[in-house]
């Protein structure tokens, strides 16, 4: 599967993420370009969708998926994945902290070309919250992440389908709104998944937003621009 590439086995339960490979998944699979998953940053951790992505390929599709993101994962943590038929579980760092939390149930599809595809569709979509759709919103509601911290993280996601029959598919958002609470935030994300012109599933994607502060268009477009220059440079550089 395409994602081989993307993490590290340790052994038949265990896996652990460089900083290389969890890089390549957010700019080359994802096309995101947040700075906190370039190998250098300093405040380095995984993507979320790479967390998301590696729990469907372990434990395959389920009509009903809720994830919990329960906190970041660094390179140095190796994350045990149970062999589990279990409805609810949690993914557990060797530090023996948390990470993500799983509820499904319904049936179980191990199809690995219908999970690449949900896979793909899914993180493009969501490699793209920045700043497709956080900055309309940002700036609907007159409040904006701090733009020489900039820190959003995922708080939790679903997925529902009403069948697995489909071949090809694709992701649409049909609804985001954002809330304020002071200098927090949180951002939902709605959307379904279609084969042909058939609504096959639905979803939601959730987010946290901290250190908000009043909005500035001038210092929204710098970051916006800092962050498509990024794109740019990487797209460009010599292999």
């Amino acid at each position: 599967m395409f994602l081989d590439n993307y993490f590290s086995q340790n052994d038949a339960s265990q896996i652990s993420f460089t900083r290389q490979q969890a890089s390549d998944f957010a700019k080359n699979i994802a096309d995101d370009f947040n700075p906190i998953h370039d190998q250098d940053s300093k405040r380095f951790c995984v993507p979320g969708d790479l967390l998301f992505s590696t729990v469907l390929r372990k434990y395959g599709l389920s009509q009903n998926m809720e994830f919990d993101f329960l906190g970041l994962v660094t390179d140095d943590v190796k994350l045990t994945f149970p062999e589990t038929n279990d409805d609810k579980f949690v993914i557990v760092g060797d530090n023996g902290k948390d990470y993500l939390s799983i509820v499904r149930d319904g049936e179980i599809n191990a199809d690995k070309k219908k999970i690449e595809k949900l896979i793909r569709q899914y993180v493009a979509f969501s490699g793209h919250t920045f700043p497709h759709v956080l900055v309309p919103l940002m700036q609907e509601n007159q409040m904006m992440i701090n733009p020489e911290r900039p820190l959003v993280m995922y708080e939790s996601m679903f997925i529902h389908f009403n069948h697995f029959i489909f071949d090809e598919l694709t992701l649409g958002m049909t609804f985001s709104e954002m809330s304020v609470e002071g200098k927090r935030g949180k951002v939902s994300l709605r959307f379904v998944l279609k084969s042909g012109d058939e609504v096959v599933g639905t979803g939601e994607k959730n987010m946290v937003l901290s250190g908000l502060r009043s909005y500035e268009e001038e210092k929204i477009s710098q970051l916006t621009q800092v962050y498509n220059s990024r794109k740019t440079h990487y797209l460009n550089a010599p292999s």
